[in-house]
């Protein structure tokens, strides 16, 4: 037997959260009650694919569910008001109200996509990688690169990547190894990895990495902010995708290993001291063979080869294949699944999320072609599967069916959060400078801090001149040792409309007040990008 089942139908509600916490399945009572009314109503119990391909579609980095949540809000003890979904009332509210028209495709794909000029449009990603990044700072920051570059590839019919970006905020990098806590590796060789992470993978992968930001503060110190963001240019004629009755389920690119199993649902939970031995949650990245996979997808995406793509993420083949299929079904037999080594469950197979994989939705009538263009960029391909019309995911191996899932509970099925938030502004009295006529040991101060200190040695090792669209560069003036407010690139050689990159930060304000914290962050972005002649 490759598989087993969960005994949950009599578990009580003691063991149904030893079960979610055994398994790192991060799902809550409410939650895993749920999934047990749900194989009861069908007279059996779930497979160990089964619960965790829930585990992982319902997890808070794939569902968010706090987002998407009730909010019970009370603010400076006022009457509380329910909030009907954090993101659905404020951000997606927001612009679909603004109603731009430039606006091509929000909320619902990979990235974003907004207009750039007649024939071509503008993809954008930002993503935080920072549990990963916490634990093993290279990898963590490296593959947290590789997966928004995916993001721009999985967007439409494929984004080619022409820039990355990032933003850093680290704790101190002279911090006192005494007052380190137990667990967490020391701000500096977290700041080393990271910045090592994202400089290899995009170096390596032939795209610019210009713009971005570093901050230091202490409360950075066990659980580092590490965002991660790429910007693409797509065909204004590829950017919506729809999987066809039929279409083969074709995954190229990496091999499937144990790296990254549980990724999705560890990303859900809190860091403690034992997380430092969770390597296993970190992926491990390779830009070749991204490499490799975007000049495979750009050449089948040119000759419309396929109808459907997505990369595999969080939750590996459960995530794409499960969120690909959501409307129709699908049908997958994971023996044929190139593997790094032998020895892998059924479902680390299925959850893995092992790097530089996508799936793609190719017509049995494109198959032969498609195969052609992989094995003349030797990129591995393999059919799993089709998608059906059955409304159900199903999976085999070795003869046996691992998972009969209803898409719509699969998608559906979650209880929504309930959560109750109070917001009491902070009283801090007006600052007292001492006055001094002594200036000298101020300064030496304020010039000593790590955010005033120059960054050139970290911008000097990104190669933000490849591919050669850069115009205005990372750093400026008559020296070219001074930070530009922002940075633009030509997505389109030869053209004089270029993207403006640039972005604003503050958290430092979020000690006064969160609102002001995040308008703060936007008007600096908005004031970086007109400072470069952008709009």
């Amino acid at each position: 037997m490759n598989f087993k089942r969960i005994p949950i139908q009599n578990a009580d509600n003691t063991e149904l959260l030893r079960i979610s916490q055994d398994g790192l399945l991060s799902l809550n009572l409410t939650e895993m009650q749920a999934i047990q009314s749900h194989f009861a109503g069908i007279s059996r119990d779930p497979t160990d694919v089964e619960i965790e391909t829930l585990a992982q579609t319902w997890s808070e980095h794939c569902v968010h569910k706090t987002f998407r949540g009730l909010i019970e809000y009370i603010e400076n003890d006022q009457q509380p008001i329910t909030i009907n979904g954090l993101l659905k009332t404020t951000i997606i509210q927001a612009t679909k109200e603004l109603n731009k028209s430039w606006c091509v495709s929000v909320f619902e794909d990979n990235a974003g996509i907004i207009e750039f000029d007649d024939q071509h449009n503008i993809v954008f990603k930002v993503e935080t990688h920072n549990h990963p990044s916490a634990i093993e700072p290279y990898g963590g920051a490296g593959t947290g690169i590789g997966g928004v570059i995916r993001d721009s590839l999985g967007t439409g019919l494929g984004a080619k990547p022409i820039l990355n970006t990032n933003v850093f905020c680290l704790g101190l990098p002279d911090l006192d190894y005494n007052q380190l806590p137990k667990g967490s590796l020391h701000p500096k060789r977290v700041f080393k990895g990271v910045v090592s992470g994202v400089r290899d993978y995009g170096n390596r992968m032939g795209i610019p990495t210009a713009n971005g930001a570093i901050l230091f503060d202490y409360r950075y110190t066990c659980n580092p902010l590490v965002y991660c963001g790429n910007v693409g240019i797509i065909p204004a004629n590829r950017c919506q995708k729809k999987v066809a009755l039929g279409d083969a389920i074709v995954v190229i690119g990496g091999r499937t290993g144990r790296d990254g199993i549980h990724g999705a649902t560890f990303s859900s939970l809190e860091l403690d001291d034992s997380s430092e031995n969770l390597g296993s949650v970190v992926q491990i990245g390779n830009p070749i063979v991204e490499k490799k996979i975007t000049d495979v997808l750009i050449q089948a995406r040119d000759l419309n080869l396929y109808n459907c793509i997505t990369d595999c993420g969080a939750g590996g083949f459960s995530s794409a294949i499960g969120e690909m299929g959501a409307d129709c079904g699908a049908e997958v037999y994971l023996d044929d699944v190139s593997l790094k080594y032998e020895g892998l469950a059924p479902w680390e197979i299925w959850l893995s999320e092992a790097q530089e994989r996508m799936v793609i939705a190719v017509p049995p009538h494109n198959l032969d072609t498609f195969l052609e263009i992989c094995q003349a960029e030797s990129v591995e391909v393999t059919v799993l599967g089709k998608f059906t019309d059955t409304k159900k995911l199903h999976i085999h191996y070795q003869g046996h069916i691992l998972a009969d899932l209803d898409m719509d509970f699969l998608h559906h099925g979650i209880p929504r959060i309930t959560k109750r938030a109070v917001w009491t502004k902070p009283l801090h009295p007006d600052p007292d400078f001492e006055r001094s006529t002594n200036l000298t040991d101020p300064l030496h101060q304020i010039l000593a801090s790590p955010n005033v200190a120059s960054k050139e040695w970290v911008i000097r090792q990104y190669d933000h001149e490849v591919q050669g669209g850069m115009t205005i560069k990372p750093l400026v003036g008559i020296e070219n040792d001074g930070p530009s407010d922002a940075c633009v690139t030509l997505p389109v050689l030869g053209s004089k409309k270029g993207v403006v990159i640039a972005n604003g930060i503050n958290p430092l304000f979020g000690d006064i007040d969160p609102y002001h914290m995040a308008a703060s962050a936007i008007d600096e972005a908005i004031r970086n990008v007109i400072a470069v002649g952008g709009r």
